[in-house]
């Protein structure tokens, strides 16, 4: 008799079998023997180990988007492919397969049910604006009749399915740590989290920030940068982003109630500009890639801000999660709007919706139940 996980692999093979067409490419067989060897890896698995969500690679699974995205009045044009017209449909049917376990599918209604009553909040720049909009149309396909209210104030956007009293929210932050027009322009103060009272009462929080950190000319939005009393006219940007994210990680410790609020940092979220990284040398960016990588490793490896990351969250006393999506993400060359938005230029940096967005939340709902 064949195992759950049998039938699922067999399942997603008929499927596969008749939707692709005569010209798949051997990098989707290649992703689909990776399916197959995961399953057998599933079943051998040794059930006492604990399992890592953020190891694993992606499976061609036409089960998948988890919501039309057409249906979802949420979605920005920035982030819209579909309505764009992205030619290409197949960077919506993959599912990301960990190595020793299963992903378990989001479901919204359970969810929604569980965070009745409950106020959730994504802090960051736009890449938390994507992930935000993600988690919105996953729970506006759970629950399509129900009553739904928006609002913006200031930095805050907010979403609220009223039957189950669930706010989704977002808090637009660059750095996270303060911004504060003075006499001499604009200070960046990298120990002061003022927002943080705000922030602390919410019972979920999903921190972001790094793709700023480089920004300079009119895209730096900060003149100057403060630490206690020394003011510096710049200073090296790894540098500013470690002590920003320590006067974070101490305000956690300091600040935030964990056995009332769950606390997360959204892991770094790559782009795809230089073909090398992938094996496609002389490569620009990502507007002609259709399939993801194969297998579970990332050439270049992790980005120098990612170790950064661990090393600030290991530090910290309190329980805090990373949700290390940077490695899965960068075998998501394929999943980038590309030229596909209402902004019409090339976007090798956010992420369609539907799209990786989505697996970034199905590892936050996973990590809220575990």
């Amino acid at each position: 008799m064949a195992t759950g996980c049998q039938r699922i692999v067999l399942a997603i093979m008929v499927a596969v079998s008749v939707t692709l067409d005569s010209c798949a490419s051997s990098a989707e067989a290649g992703l689909l023997q990776s399916e197959s060897a995961n399953g057998v890896k599933g079943k051998k698995r040794d059930q006492e180990k604990e399992c890592d969500m953020y190891q694993g690679s992606w499976a061609y699974d036409t089960s998948y988007p988890l919501y039309d995205p057409s249906a979802c009045p949420f979605v920005r044009k920035e982030f819209d492919c579909f309505k764009y017209g992205r030619p290409d449909r197949r960077y919506l049917n993959y599912r990301w397969q960990p190595q020793d376990c299963d992903l378990p599918r989001f479901d919204a209604q359970g969810f929604l049910r569980r965070f009745q009553g409950k106020q959730i909040m994504y802090i960051g720049d736009s890449l938390s604006l994507n992930n935000w909009q993600s988690l919105v149309c996953l729970l506006h396909a759970g629950a399509p009749n129900s009553s739904i209210s928006q609002e913006t104030e200031g930095s805050i956007s907010k979403v609220t399915f009223q039957d189950y009293g669930v706010s989704v929210m977002l808090f637009h932050s660059l750095y996270l740590v303060d911004i504060e027009e003075e006499s001499i322009g604009r200070v960046m103060k990298l120990d002061s989290l003022k927002n943080g009272g705000l922030w602390k009462d919410m019972d979920v929080l999903i921190f972001n920030t790094w793709q700023w950190w480089y920004r300079r000319g009119d895209k730096q939005p900060w003149d100057y940068i403060r630490e206690g009393d020394r003011t510096y006219k710049d200073m090296d940007r790894m540098v500013a982003f470690r002590k920003a994210l320590l006067t974070w990680a101490e305000w956690v410790d300091s600040d935030v109630d964990t056995i009332k609020t769950s606390v997360f940092f959204q892991g770094i979220s790559p782009s795809h500009y230089n073909g090398t990284d992938w094996h496609e040398p002389g490569v620009k960016d990502c507007s002609k890639e259709k399939l993801p990588m194969t297998g579970s490793t990332y050439p270049p490896g992790l980005p120098a801000a990612a170790y950064v990351v661990k090393e600030v969250m290991s530090s910290i006393r309190k329980p805090v999660h990373l949700l290390d999506v940077t490695t899965l993400s960068q075998l998501r060359k394929d999943a980038h709007p590309s030229i596909y938005s209402g902004l019409k230029v090339m976007d090798c940096t956010h992420w369609c919706i539907a799209g990786l967005p989505d697996t970034w939340n199905e590892l936050l709902s996973a990590a809220l139940a575990a």
